[in-house]
């Protein structure tokens, strides 16, 4: 069981917590992104085709944590794409190049080891580039490609993210403009509250984890968890009270299996429950009653 913060430990944590990593975190980061998209840029097989780099995840969205950012970066490669839904009339013939997925795969790892070397290639999303002490963090590389979801309820008749095929030959589709978005909005919102909370909730699951009292969750679980509080939540009372008050509303809706099937990622497509996550309920679970328990909200 971990420790209890006494109020005290709680508040000066929570004013550590309420802003994301500073200057020199960011400049790390962006030297990071920078160098694997020289790397991408330098290798032959990549020139002249509509290829797209760019960091996903909790660093453009402002959530990243101390300690904990790495950074996530998506090779996107957009001379073709991938699609589900209801194809228009006019949509143009299926693509027959040859650029496969596993042409993709391929590619991008010869890119990323004749730049970097020592890039594990068995992870089954991404290669990982290790880090360098003093000059980037651990880095994980996704290639994918552009996908599209036809629906004549989204505006232009379609939604556009990004497929990638693990080495398994599952396919995961990401949301990352949509999460981009939807976060903004919901921060501003919130007065900047929301992705505070997100970052609280990020920390307490690192310290739960290091104390042994959870497994490891990625820290998207938490912005998903957070992102499901309604905006009015936030804005009662100082930052503590919106800490304790969103993590009461997640537990709230957890608890009633109605309002639970209905919980969403940020990216308001995909459901946050169901089969093809990598977590589970429970997990939510644990996470919340242990962080009210660690954060010493009583009850």
């Amino acid at each position: 069981m971990a420790r209890q913060l006494t109020t005290y430990e709680r508040l000066a944590l929570i004013s550590k917590w309420k802003s994301p990593p500073g200057p020199s975190e960011e400049r790390r980061l962006r030297r990071a992104e920078g160098m694997v998209r020289a790397a991408i840029d330098q290798h032959a097989a990549f020139h002249g085709v509509n290829i797209h780099v760019e960091a996903k995840g909790s660093y453009p969205n402002n959530t990243n944590v101390r300690g904990d950012s790495d950074v996530d970066i998506k090779v996107q490669l957009n001379e073709c794409f991938y699609y589900d839904g209801q194809v228009p009339i006019l949509a143009g013939p299926d693509y027959t190049g040859s650029w496969t997925k596993d042409v993709l795969r391929r590619e991008v790892y010869a890119a990323l080891d004749a730049s970097f070397g020592n890039v594990e290639s068995d992870h089954n999303i991404a290669f990982y580039v290790p880090e360098v002490p003093g000059s980037r963090p651990s880095t994980d590389v996704v290639p994918c490609f552009k996908y599209v979801l036809y629906d004549g309820a989204a505006p232009g008749g379609m939604y556009e993210g990004s497929v990638v095929f693990g080495r398994d030959g599952k396919k995961i589709v990401n949301w990352p403009e949509l999460q981009f978005a939807n976060g903004r909005a919901k921060n501003t919102a919130t007065h900047q509250r929301y992705k505070f909370v997100v970052r609280v909730l990020k920390n307490v699951e690192n310290d739960l984890t290091a104390e042994g009292v959870i497994e490891a969750l990625p820290s998207y679980f938490s912005e998903c968890l957070i992102y499901n509080v309604p905006n009015p939540v936030f804005l009662n009372g100082d930052l503590d009270d919106a800490v304790s008050a969103s993590l009461a509303e997640v537990y709230r809706q957890l608890d009633s299996a109605t309002e639970r099937q209905l919980m969403q990622e940020p990216n308001e497509i995909k459901m946050l429950f169901g089969s093809e996550q990598k977590w589970r309920e429970q997990d939510a679970l644990d996470l919340i009653l242990h962080g009210w328990r660690y954060l010493n909200y009583g009850g």
